[in-house]
């Protein structure tokens, strides 16, 4: 890579011109990378159901055209790295506080598509600007990003591996292990069983919960959910009266810790009824629609349960997730079983078609 800096390099990169329509593999243009930025080449990456969110483009601005993509493994020069979606600057106030990691910064943006030192793209096709997404446009041979995005790994990690760690896997991995904090032993409810929640449930699995009692709508989702440590199920569907009357029969008054992955305001609302009075804390990690009301009744509260939000797991990306990676190459934590399917670059619409059918967590896309 030496022989390209401060060159143009010419690359391919999944270009979403449009809302919904499918992503077109197009020769691009990246320029080099400026002032606190670096140019990553992107090995392997795969598909989050935010990239889904903003590609449909329905409760938000349409940022078109641009390169998706936002979990991936990539190097630059001959360092193993992550790209993520949000920073760490080391110098803010939150990025100097241990309880904090929205770094003021660095923090996600989903609507600007340029770079923050100069408000230029990087992406260009025959002079067009291609617009950036959440600061990381994985969807491409080569991306370029802020040096606070970036997090150095283990050299030795395999990247077709922990790529998946660079957004949900480590969302839910740490809404348990950083915010819930359940103790050895403890009950522990998981809403919503996809990606996000089983990494959840995953977390409880490695903390010693005794119980994880996983609630989705999809009761297929229970068998493959017991791989992440989940031992009971309830599909709300079943029952008659609300689910967390029903989790509280089940625990004796209600799970220790509850994580809610699904950004339904109903199950958040439910997540945080159905925890025990006087230490039950629920932490929120689904991202609800903008104009939802979170509604409870203030007794629940003065009862002493918890309410909590966690953001990427409370993982600072640059301090932190070296250590997650460690956790993965200590065989404390399994990456292969959220890795249900793997396509080429070329056919990435195909990883698009496997996630809105539903079918499978996490599809990894070979760049070479």
């Amino acid at each position: 890579m030496s022989s390209t800096i401060g060159q143009v390099i010419r690359c391919k990169a999944a270009v979403a011109w449009e809302a919904g329509k499918p992503l077109v593999i197009e020769e691009v243009e990246v320029a080099p990378p400026q002032k606190e930025e670096v140019r990553i080449k992107i090995l392997f990456t795969s598909l989050c159901h935010t990239d889904i969110y903003f590609w449909e483009a329905k409760g938000q601005t349409p940022v078109f055209p641009r390169i998706l993509g936002h979990e991936a493994g990539g190097i630059v020069e001959s360092d193993h790295v992550l790209p993520v979606f949000t920073g760490e600057c080391k110098e803010c106030a939150h990025c100097k506080s241990e309880e904090s990691n929205m770094c003021d910064l660095l923090r996600i943006n989903t609507d600007r598509g340029v770079m923050l030192s100069d408000g230029k793209s990087r992406f260009s096709i025959n002079g067009k600007p291609i617009l950036h997404f959440v600061g990381t446009s994985t969807f491409s041979e080569y991306t370029v990003m802020h040096v606070g995005c970036v997090a150095k790994i283990n050299p030795l990690a395999p990247l077709d591996k922990v790529c998946v760690l660079s957004c949900g896997i480590s969302t839910g991995l740490g809404s348990t292990l950083n915010v819930a904090k359940p103790k050895k032993g403890s009950t522990v409810a998981v809403f919503g069983l996809g990606a996000v929640g089983l990494a959840a449930a995953e977390g409880a699995r490695i903390a010693g919960a005794s119980r994880i009692i996983g609630v989705d709508l999809n009761s297929n989702r229970f068998e493959y959910s017991k791989n992440f440590g989940v031992t009971e199920f309830v599909n709300p569907k079943d029952h008659k009266k609300p689910v967390q009357e029903v989790i509280a029969e089940m625990t004796n008054g209600g799970v220790d810790r509850s994580i809610e992955c699904t950004g339904h305001i109903d199950a958040m609302i439910s997540a945080f009824e159905c925890v025990h009075d006087g230490w039950g804390v629920a932490v929120l990690v689904g991202v609800p629609h903008k104009d939802a009301v979170f509604k409870t009744s203030p007794m629940n509260l003065l009862s002493e349960r918890t309410l909590k939000g966690s953001f990427f797991g409370n993982y600072k990306p640059r301090s932190d997730l070296p250590s997650v990676v460690e956790k993965y190459m200590n065989k404390e934590l399994e990456l292969e079983k959220f890795i249900t399917h793997e396509v080429p670059f070329a056919e990435i619409n195909k990883a698009f078609d496997l996630m809105l059918k539903g079918e499978g967590l996490r599809c990894i896309i070979r760049m070479e």
